[in-house]
C-alpha cells in the first residue's frame, strides 16, 4: 500500500505553448519563459482548504484588530 507523501512533490513538463522544460508542485505549472500556466484542477491531489491553514483569519482566537 502506497502512502501519499506529507508535502508537495516537485514534478516536471514540457510547456505547452512554449516547449520550455518547467518545474511546478504537484502537477501545476507556470512558464517563466512565456506565462502559460495550467489550470489549479489539473494538479496531482486536491489543494489544502482556507481553513486547514493554521494562518486562516477564520481559525484565529485572538483579535488583534484596531478599533
Amino acid at each position: 500500500m502506497s502512502h501519499p507523501s506529507p508535502g508537495p512533490e516537485i514534478t516536471y513538463a514540457e510547456c505547452r505553448q512554449c516547449g520550455t522544460l518547467i518545474a511546478g508542485l504537484d502537477g501545476r505549472y507556470s512558464c517563466g519563459v512565456c506565462g502559460w500556466v495550467n489550470h489549479h484542477s489539473e494538479g496531482h491531489r486536491a489543494l489544502p482548504r482556507a481553513e486547514d491553514d493554521i494562518d486562516h483569519a477564520a481559525a484565529r482566537t485572538d483579535d488583534n484588530r484596531l478599533s
